[in-house]
């Protein structure tokens, strides 16, 4: 039977608190649970690494009863990691090792860090295909703010040292080839320095490759996300022809015009936004009502 949804979902935002740096509201793992179990194809595709998806996200589902038979997926890193999610936890992991940074790079960039920014930020060592230095949660929202915005130039400044092509903001150092390889991008809670291979439309890409090795594949799907780059998800399935529309669960930033549907949950942000919109669906394929918000 084809499954009526298909749903790509960023993590941090409509999934995980920002702030609380887990799953806070119970009824989102329900109603995955509830979603996954009716046959809907569901994948995560987060910049967050493969620990933090098993510890914050697969532990809580499993915990609330993940049945065997579902179709889960999940893409950490951008694209750059990505792993089964079965009624047993996470299967194998896959590491797109061409695309992560220099050892040397990296190893400088986390010295500088730690030592000239570890009150505000730490350097996440979960990390396979990018670096992420993550605001600590006794920091406030100011301070870590104005320490991001050192490190950023600081992260610019050392791929340009070490001859990688580089963006970040509105300023680019090509390499000897005349590339850009990596880009500094910074979230509300963290600076990332990353491939710019890497990015949720990949994510997208890898999720699908997947489930359609694995099953019929639903024609309506529905992506959610906190980011102007969540919107590559919807991107991506419009490009292959799906009937999509995107959740925008910060529209604060700024709505992007696009040729599909964007939709909002009235008053509501972040997770309490994600909280309504799977609540939706679960009553709407529950009553065999065929919603389509």
């Amino acid at each position: 039977m084809i499954p009526p949804l298909g749903l790509l979902l960023d993590v941090d935002g409509p999934v995980s608190s920002p702030l609380k740096r887990r799953i806070a509201i119970r009824s989102i793992i329900d109603d995955l649970v509830t979603l996954a179990s009716t046959g809907v194809p569901i994948a995560f595709i987060t910049g967050r690494s493969d620990t933090f998806m098993r510890d914050e996200v697969v532990a809580p589902l499993l915990g609330a009863g993940l049945p065997d038979g579902i179709r889960m997926f999940g893409v950490s890193e951008k694209g750059g990691v990505w792993f089964p999610i079965t009624g047993e936890g996470m299967g194998d992991i896959t590491v797109d090792s061409e695309l992560a940074l220099p050892d040397e790079y990296t190893a400088e960039f986390r010295e500088i860090a730690e030592a000239r920014f570890s009150e505000e930020m730490f350097f996440d060592d979960t990390k396979h295909a990018m670096i992420s230095l993550e605001q600590n949660k006794d920091a406030s929202a100011a301070d870590f703010r104005a320490a991001q915005e050192q490190v950023n130039q600081v992260a610019f400044d050392l791929l340009v040292e070490h001859g990688l092509g580089a963006r970040y903001a509105d300023q680019e150092f090509p390499d000897a080839d005349g590339l850009i390889n990596f880009r500094v991008d910074p979230t509300i809670i963290s600076t990332d320095v990353e491939s710019v291979l890497l990015d949720k439309d990949r994510g997208a890409a890898r999720a699908l490759d997947y489930f359609r090795e694995s099953g019929d594949m639903p024609t309506l799907w529905r992506t959610v996300g906190d980011s102007r780059s969540d919107y590559l998800m919807a991107d991506y399935l419009h490009d292959e022809g799906f009937d999509v529309a995107h959740v925008d669960v910060r529209p604060s930033d700024g709505i992007l015009h696009r040729p599909y549907r964007v939709i909002t949950e009235g008053n509501l942000i972040h997770d309490e936004a994600g909280a309504a919109f799977l609540r939706h669906w679960v009553r709407a394929l529950g009553s065999h009502s065929g919603g389509i918000a």
